[in-house]
């Protein structure tokens, strides 16, 4: 994050002399130190979100993929009449530590058409699906797999 500051600083001054680096080490520091102290940062949390950095492109690339693939099912349902949807509310539980990951899926799921999540509670989750394709494996699904590896990381 310091570098981050630092490079910010450089940009925002438009030029490179010896006094501008030189206060900007010093605010970026500054600044450094405050985030630290009183925002919970540290440099261990700034390697782990390097460590986390080509996982969540893939989770990204498997997000964009997975709701490509969620509208294409949904356009079938739109442009074909003779098929009636059964839309059903369902219930799983996922094992994933952190709020933050649960939060993630919930949010994923929404993302995704033909699902909406609508009760997150601890490790419940409450998902209505447009239809009972879209309700299968929804606890050991790619996102799953993929949130319990970036809470693998240290």
């Amino acid at each position: 994050m310091y570098i981050a500051f630092l490079l910010l600083w450089i940009i925002f001054n438009g030029r490179v002399t010896l006094e501008i680096l030189l206060i900007g080490i010093a605010l970026c520091s500054a600044l450094f130190l405050f985030c630290c102290r009183f925002l919970g940062y540290s440099a261990r949390k700034d390697i782990r979100m390097l460590k986390l950095t080509p996982l969540i492109a893939e989770y990204i690339v498997t997000l964009i993929a997975e709701i490509m693939k969620a509208n294409r099912q949904v356009l079938h349902y739109i442009v074909t009449p003779v098929y009636q949807v059964e839309p059903r509310i369902v219930h799983f539980k996922v094992d994933l530590k952190t709020e933050s990951a649960r939060v993630i899926l919930a949010n994923s799921i929404t993302l995704t058409p033909g699902t909406i999540t609508v009760g997150l509670e601890d490790a419940d989750f409450y998902v209505h699906c447009l239809d009972s394709d879209f309700d299968t494996d929804l606890e050991t699904s790619v996102f799953v797999k993929l949130l319990k590896k970036m809470e693998a990381v240290e």
